[in-house]
């Protein structure tokens, strides 16, 4: 478990692509859950660890987690995400097998969710029932075969990243619940929740944690001492 960042009230984990973030159906041993068993370790915590969940993380996709030591965090933290949204900057990358024709845009659509196939669909109009869904996205590098975008999400909807982009004709790799044709090894896919930017809920100052993208995949790492050269 990689901790990104850890203080008394917040803690931030580099989320790795086959972990859930917290219990569902599965009945796989939640990200969540080691969180605890580590705090209770470290602290020699007697009894119940305490550990709330301001937000959430697709199991298919790696990158940072922020989870909240204390009940005074998570109230704050979670009307944040709730009510302030434009107040946290969450940037995520993604590798695609298709270019896209702008090499940086800001894309709008109009998304429907459909829980029972746990599937959003994007529109280019707005349409009964949907939800306007912004990002932005830059051109970061290109290698033989595929690209990296960096997206910065503007709104947060179901899937929204996944959507978008397959909508403009770039899902990304390893997504075939949104097109991409061949799944990646070990059934992830080739989204990375980059970086989160947010006001501390205690001290009030603004605060970024950073996650690197997992290394032990040959494409990220490729892409990863691209950028770092």
């Amino acid at each position: 478990m990689e901790i990104l960042y850890e203080d008394n009230h917040i803690i931030a984990i580099n989320k790795k692509n086959s972990d859930i973030v917290q219990a569902d159906q599965t009945g796989d041993e939640p990200l969540s859950e080691r969180v605890k068993a580590y705090i209770k370790e470290k602290y020699n915590k007697p009894g119940d660890v305490y550990l709330g969940i301001p937000h959430r993380v697709d199991r298919p996709v790696s990158g940072v987690v922020l989870f909240a030591k204390t009940s005074k965090a998570l109230v704050r933290l979670n009307k944040m995400f709730q009510e302030h949204d434009q107040e946290i900057t969450k940037i995520y990358w993604a590798i695609v097998g298709n270019l896209p024709e702008e090499d940086h845009a800001r894309l709008t659509h109009y998304m429907v969710r459909d829980a029972e196939k746990n599937k959003s669909y994007a529109y280019n109009k707005p349409k009964s029932g949907a939800k306007e869904a912004i990002l932005e996205y830059k051109l970061l590098g290109c290698g033989q075969r595929y690209y990296l975008l960096e997206v910065k999400l503007c709104t947060g909807r179901h899937h929204q990243i996944r959507c978008q982009l397959a909508k403009i004709g770039c899902p990304i790799k390893g997504d075939l619940k949104y097109g991409f044709p061949r799944s990646n090894e070990g059934g992830g896919i080739s989204l990375h929740a980059r970086s989160i930017t947010f006001t501390h809920p205690v001290k009030q100052e603004k605060i970024t944690i950073v996650a690197p993208p997992p290394l032990n995949d040959t494409l990220w790492k490729f892409f990863y001492e691209n950028l770092e050269s």
